[in-house]
Formats: structure tokens, sequence, C-alpha cells
């Protein structure tokens, strides 16, 4: 396998919203602990990538869905070595270096785990990931979200996220949201995956943020027409933008 780390760069990034009719409506809102979000940056040009996406996959089944959120940023770094991803996008890339440069690290890769916005190099070992989580889980939250789906169509999705911050809330504090979806296949011609049918779970199909949680409160909303036979689902979440530590998930699992 072709290693790939790149220099880690200051980035941004712009926050779109979108106001589609509600109808049809599936609600969920965040638990009165917090929740973990577990973000693995991923390619499909990169051959070590499978299995992590393989172990998401599995940990996503295995999850209790007020104990952790699973997400699957695909970075478009190894876009120029022989494979196009086309689930990647330059604004994923931006997340995982600011993170890192964040966590004081100088290089990113894949695959590559962060938990709440930290670095989690041992994610295999299951019991380690899962104590992160408990301990995660015994923590009041600060922030409560709500989330509103709508399915007016068969592979359409709307929704409409709301944020209210609870006291001790950073005043850096912003919110973002974030639409997945699973049940993803490629058949990949090129790179080091060459001949290699991938399977995918949990893949961002749409990011939106950061907004900032302003007189405590925000809002946040979008839409998606998802691929035939996919499931999708709508994850929305507060983040100290400061740090970048993840405060609070909540997930709205209501359409596909």
């Amino acid at each position: 396998m072709q290693a790939f780390l790149i220099r880690l760069m200051a980035g941004t990034l712009a926050a779109v919203t979108a106001w589609p009719a509600i109808a049809g409506v599936c609600t969920a809102t965040s638990p009165a602990h917090r929740v973990a979000l577990v973000e693995l940056y991923t390619s499909e040009g990169c051959s070590s990538c499978p299995p992590a996406d393989r172990w998401l996959s599995q940990f996503d089944r295995a999850r209790k869905s007020d104990a952790a959120v699973p997400i699957a940023l695909h970075v478009d770094y190894w876009d120029s070595l022989g494979w196009m991803d086309r689930f990647a996008q330059a604004s994923f890339t931006g997340r995982q270096q600011r993170l890192s440069t964040q966590g004081g690290q100088r290089v990113v890769y894949t695959p590559e785990v962060f938990v709440a916005g930290r670095e989690w190099r041992n994610w295999s070992d299951g019991s380690s990931v899962d104590a992160r989580i408990r301990q995660m889980n015994a923590e009041a939250p600060l922030a409560d979200i709500r989330i509103e789906t709508s399915t007016a169509a068969a592979g359409k999705l709307a929704f409409d996220a709301a944020f209210s911050a609870r006291p001790n809330l950073p005043a850096d504090a912003v919110a973002y949201a974030a639409i997945i979806e699973s049940g993803l296949h490629s058949q990949v011609q090129a790179g080091e995956n060459q001949g290699v049918l991938l399977h995918h779970d949990r893949v961002v199909r749409r990011w939106i943020g950061p907004v900032r949680i302003a007189d405590g409160r925000a809002r946040l909303a979008g839409d998606y027409a998802g691929e035939p036979k996919t499931k999708y689902s709508v994850v929305a979440f507060v983040e100290n933008a400061a740090t970048g530590e993840v405060l609070q998930v909540a997930e709205a699992a209501c359409g596909g």
C-alpha cells in the first residue's frame, strides 16, 4: 500500500441552508446524556481503508443508538492516485485537517478515526472504543438537539434540526448537520483497490454547517435525493469550534 500523508493546512467550512416544506414528519431528540460522534476518514483509493469501512459497518450494527453515532467521511487527497472516489469531498479533507491540527498532529492519513473530535488510534480495539463511549455517556450534555425529517417522495429526504444550549455551553459552540447513506457499493476500476467491489455504510452525502449557536439557539435545514435501495438518516451535532470537541449528537433514522 502506498502511504499517504499530507501536511496540515488551515481551512474553513461554509454553512449552506435550505428550507424545504415539512410533511409526514418523523422526529428524534438527543438524550439526557452525552452521545459520542465516531468519525471515520476513509477513501476508495486506499487499500488499508476497506477493513476500516467494514469495522464501521459492524460497529453500526452493534451500537446502541443513544450511545454513539458513526459516520464515514471520504477525503479527496487520494483522488489523484488513479481512482476518483465518488463520495469524496474537499470539505471532509478540510475537517480532518482542522481536527488534527486542534489535536496537535502534523499529518493526516487514512483510515483515521476520531471520537468526539479527538483522534482514536486504537479504534480496532473494540473494548477501548466502548470504554471511551461509556465514559462519555456518563456525562451530562451541554446542548439539546431536535430533528424533524420528511420523506414526502420515495428516496427523497428533507430535514429541519433545532439546537438549544444548556448551561455552560462554550461561547464558540457551532452546529452541524449531515445526511448519511448506507448500503452503497462501488466497483473500483483503478488505483490500490482495482478490481474490488467496495461496500459502504454511514457515508456522509451532504454536509451543512457550521452555524454559530447565537443567543442559545441555532437551526439547520436541508434536503437530499438518495440512491435507490439505500438507507439514509440525518445526524446533527454541536461542536466547540475552538477545540474541535463534539459535545452532543442526535440522529433521526426515519427514512430509507
